[in-house]
């Protein structure tokens, strides 16, 4: 399923396969929260910018439009018609995110719907349920993500109830797998490790976490507050107890400088709604750092967002016409700024892996960590 085709020092290339394809790592998850990337962007759009695997939200298409009418309609590949690998979260960031409307318990969290209010139960069985029906190709354990810094003692506890939960997501994906009329019983599961900022729970929680065997595993609970370094610290920490033959996963992370960053310390997947976010807002990313489109000196710049970029926006539109756009409120704005910074993202990824391929990564980070952080 996961094959390290090489390294160098810890970073790694390699293969990931699963029932929708095979995936080249390290990649870049594109965030289509809803079944769809905010900014107007279809699945045949991510085809056409390289993206690699569609990343959906187990709470979100739970609440609207309900995850038994997608698995009624065949499943979310099929709903949005996206044919490539998937990955599902599990609800376990809105424990964190929707804090002012949970309650957490051991047998799971009680919601209040952002959307309309009403009552919502999710645990361990029920998010695997979810993401059962949606049908992806990852699904991931349901955890509590812990806001940093945060005490001891109740990272502590937590990190234990997040292991006893993730037992319950194995056995309960299990017994999913072998049902009729399961979506895809070829789905696996990945664990994600916890911890907060403290080394000494971290690496008990993965030590332990790898001990169940699972197709993959996260690092969660980062960029939630604490400083870069201390993100990269915990990687460090946590990395040399993840099992070298699986996928590792960095949840939500993060800038082009902290996935390389991230890679150069063992990391093969990744994810963030940042580019997306940021390109709405005329924040974009070139390969001499990052752009805001709504400055005066682009108002009559005819050159693309980045001359070194072969994207379908930067080989058709100028900078002049991206800005008067967003300062007519037009959507258009929107979608060929998301298209770019997810496509940046894409060929950041596919530069990476080049780079591993011919012994080439440390002149790489050296040349592109510092330069991509800055803006322009």
């Amino acid at each position: 399923m996961f094959q390290v085709k090489k390294k160098n020092g810890a970073a790694r290339r390699g293969e990931f396969t699963c029932p929708h394809g095979t995936v080249q790592t390290p990649v870049f998850m594109n965030v289509g929260t809803q079944g769809a990337i905010k900014g107007a962007l279809s699945a045949a759009d991510l085809k056409n910018i390289g993206c690699q695997v569609e990343l959906s939200n187990t709470y979100h298409l739970h609440v609207r439009p309900g995850d038994q009418l997608i698995h009624d309609l065949g499943g979310l590949h099929k709903f949005m018609t996206w044919d490539g690998p998937m990955l599902t979260d599990s609800g376990g960031f809105q424990v964190f995110s929707l804090a002012s409307l949970r309650k957490i318990k051991e047998e799971g969290v009680h919601f209040a719907s952002h959307v309309d209010g009403r009552k919502i139960f999710m645990g361990p069985e029920e998010s695997m349920q979810i993401q059962s029906n949606l049908g992806s190709d990852i699904a991931m354990a349901f955890d509590e993500c812990i806001e940093n810094p945060a005490p001891y003692e109740y990272v502590k506890r937590s990190c234990e109830r997040t292991y006893r939960w993730l037992v319950r997501c194995k056995n309960e994906l299990d017994r999913l797998n072998g049902l009729p009329g399961t979506v895809n019983p070829g789905q696996v599961l990945f664990g994600i490790n916890q911890g907060g900022t403290y080394d000494d729970l971290r690496v008990w929680h993965m030590k332990e976490i790898a001990k169940l065997d699972l197709a993959g595993y996260a690092i969660g609970g980062l960029a939630v507050g604490e400083p870069t370094e201390v993100m990269y610290h915990i990687i460090e920490a946590v990395e040399p107890w993840m099992p070298a033959d699986r996928p590792r996963y960095l949840m939500g992370v993060g800038t082009p400088s902290n996935i390389i960053e991230a890679v150069a310390r063992g990391v093969d997947f990744f994810d963030c709604v940042m580019p997306a976010r940021n390109a709405r807002h005329a924040k974009l990313f070139t390969w001499s750092g990052s752009i805001n489109l709504k400055n005066a000196k682009y108002e009559r710049d005819e050159g693309p967002i980045d001359a070194q970029c072969d994207c379908p926006v930067c080989r058709r539109y100028s900078r002049a016409y991206l800005r008067h756009l967003f300062k007519a409120e037009e959507m258009l704005a929107m979608r060929l700024s998301v298209m770019h910074n997810l496509y940046f993202y894409n060929q950041l990824m596919q530069k990476i892996r080049d780079a591993l391929d011919n012994d080439e990564f440390d002149a790489f980070r050296g040349e592109f960590s510092e330069k991509l952080a800055q803006k322009i």
